[in-house]
């Protein structure tokens, strides 16, 4: 008989020895080579699991990225950002990944699990509390964010306009197709320049703004270490229980078994809340549907109208999702969203000062604020500060994962959701003050 307590001897990848794990990535590696890796979400699974765990490793075996960087999941993104740049994967497995990521929503998938799953695992009290403070939090980062790019922009001559509208708003306005493209039409319409030429100077600030933000995520997180009094380690409000604290995880786990039933049940109750957003946003289509979702949820948490039970299915279907496709998730990322040679491109030293300048102001003022408003300055600077900075909800996932903080993807994706469309008003206001 096994004793399931004895002391694991044999090194694992994925929860399995790491031989067997060698013949299973031994295989995808082939599939890749003579190009025959299942089309659809089989290959894209077997490829995006075999890599992210593989460069997961890595990462969190290398001393200063584990240490200062944020460990494996930097390391999963620029990785795999790398194959393709260098073209050591073929196009036909780029196509499989960028497939199931856009047009069969993966990502979709995956942040409606955590948002399903994290709201409706947080205590109701400290849901409604943290809700009323946020938003202050995020306008304390966006003003330290745009004050400071401008300030440093006229300063070392780029010009504070310039640093304001094409480097600091479109790193902070959500992402690329909820921020840098329908700010480069609103900045178009207003200065009389192509939408095209403007999106060749915002794309670059925005990418090389990501990858900023994923490294600080990582870097506060060993601050938080250091420092544990700026630090909630994953829970936001001070002088509060956890989000989901330790005694609720407890009882979920106490009430209710890990079973393929509850996993079902909450894989349906979180894609159906995506529906939800989706009609919404069909009718409001001015905020994201993923702004939507947050909200539905919410109400249904606030309200108490979802019965306990199946907040544990929901609960226990995230902590599934987030434990074995984080890493295979953040592949994707990598491969169809992290462009290396659009970050090259922007490496000149007052263009790279200007971007580190906006993701640092947002980082002081959400810390600020947020200390102010009763956050811990670490979390608050995460969500309402990197996650306004990032690439909307792919960045959203990188970040919060590099700050080992993915208990927070509902504030993340408020700030990338309606934080973006916040961005939208302001930039609007401010080229009719700056361009009168």
């Amino acid at each position: 008989m096994i004793d399931v307590n004895e002391k694991k001897s044999t090194y694992e990848l994925f929860g399995m020895p790491w031989y067997m794990f060698g013949v299973l990535a031994i295989v995808v590696i082939v599939s890749v080579m003579f190009g025959t890796l299942p089309k659809g979400m089989i290959g894209a699974f077997a490829f995006m699991i075999v890599v992210g765990t593989i460069l997961n490793e890595i990462g969190n075996r290398m001393p200063i990225v584990r240490s200062y960087l944020g460990g494996g999941a930097i390391v999963v993104i620029f990785g795999s950002a790398a194959l393709v740049y260098f073209g050591i994967i073929n196009e036909s497995t780029v196509s499989i990944v960028n497939n199931f990521m856009k047009n069969n929503g993966f990502l979709d998938f995956y942040i409606a699990a955590l948002i399903t799953g994290s709201i409706l695992g947080m205590n109701r009290k400290i849901l409604i509390n943290a809700a009323l403070r946020y938003l202050p939090a995020i306008i304390g980062g966006v003003i330290a964010a745009l004050g400071l790019t401008y300030l440093v922009g006229s300063l070392i001559g780029y010009g504070g306009k310039e640093a304001m509208f094409f480097i600091s708003i479109p790193i902070m306005g959500g992402g690329m197709g909820a921020g840098a493209v329908p700010l480069s039409q609103i900045f178009a319409s207003q200065t009389g320049q192509s939408a095209e030429q403007l999106l060749s100077v915002m794309v670059p600030a925005v990418a090389l703004g990501n990858a900023v933000a994923i490294v600080l995520g990582g870097l506060l997180n060993k601050i938080g270490k250091k420092m544990p009094k700026l630090s909630g380690e994953g829970q936001l409000l001070r002088n509060v229980k956890n989000d989901v604290s330790d005694s609720e995880k407890e009882n979920l786990k106490d009430k209710a078994l890990v079973t393929f039933e509850n996993l079902g049940k909450g894989l349906l109750i979180a894609t159906v809340f995506f529906c939800v957003g989706t009609i919404i946003a069909k009718f409001v289509p001015s905020i994201h549907a993923y702004a939507w979702m947050i909200l539905s949820v919410a109400a249904i948490k606030v309200l108490g109208l979802m019965p306990e039970k199946f907040e544990i299915c929901c609960y226990q279907w995230f902590r599934f999702i987030m434990t074995n496709l984080t890493p295979a998730l953040l592949v994707g990322v990598g491969v169809t969203y992290t462009n290396l040679g659009q970050i090259a491109e922007a490496f000149s030293g007052i263009y790279v000062i200007l971007v580190l300048v906006t993701v640092i102001g947002a980082i002081i003022g959400t810390a600020v604020v947020g200390q102010l408003v009763g956050f811990y300055p670490i979390e608050a600077s995460v969500t309402a500060g990197l996650c306004m900075a990032n690439m909307g909800g792919t960045g959203d996932v990188a970040v919060l994962s590099a700050a080992n903080r993915m208990e927070l993807m509902p504030f993340g994706q408020i700030s990338s959701r309606i934080g973006g469309a916040f961005m939208m008003l302001l930039s609007s206001f401010l080229l009719r003050i700056f361009m009168m």
